[in-house]
């Protein structure tokens, strides 16, 4: 989400040691599929993590979807737990707990310093990429060949 009062984003790439049986059983949702159990949960950010969000393909009609594209949703109300945990839910769905904040004009001060590339949400990198892989899928759709740049400053 980005609006005037600021922005939020998550963290697509760092798996915790967690997986959705743990937060299933803390809310109390506990007669979940035993494939849903095994569901992995990643760390969204560091802002609220005991905040839980699904970041999902298709959109479906969930309580509290905020549309990321056409295709692609997050997430944060129980209803979308309570059907993965049936085997009920989206197609593709990334769990998270957590997100990056950032204040009135924070990301846009640092998109203009570069401290981001900013590019289009791709359903694949999302959901079928591997975790370690992803970083480098989101640059390369972008034309970035992460593996050219260096991480040594130089003087010429």
């Amino acid at each position: 989400e980005h609006n005037d009062e600021g922005a939020l984003g998550l963290v697509i790439n760092r798996p915790l040691d967690m997986q959705l049986g743990e937060i299933l059983q803390h809310v109390q949702l506990e007669q979940a599929e035993p494939e849903a159990r095994q569901i992995q949960v990643h760390l969204g950010g560091p802002v609220q993590q005991e905040r839980g969000f699904v970041l999902h393909e298709p959109l479906g009609e969930w309580e509290a979807t905020l549309r990321v594209t056409d295709r692609i949703g997050i997430t944060s109300s129980m209803d979308i737990l309570e059907a993965i945990s049936r085997n009920d839910g989206p197609e593709h769905a990334l769990i998270t707990l957590g997100y990056a904040g950032w204040g009135a004009g924070q990301l846009e001060r640092e998109m203009a310093e570069n401290v981001w590339l900013s590019g289009p949400a791709h359903p694949d990198i999302l959901f079928n990429t591997p975790d370690a892989e992803r970083w480098k899928a989101a640059a390369a759709s972008l034309g970035i060949n992460l593996d050219l740049l260096s991480g040594e400053a130089g003087h010429a």
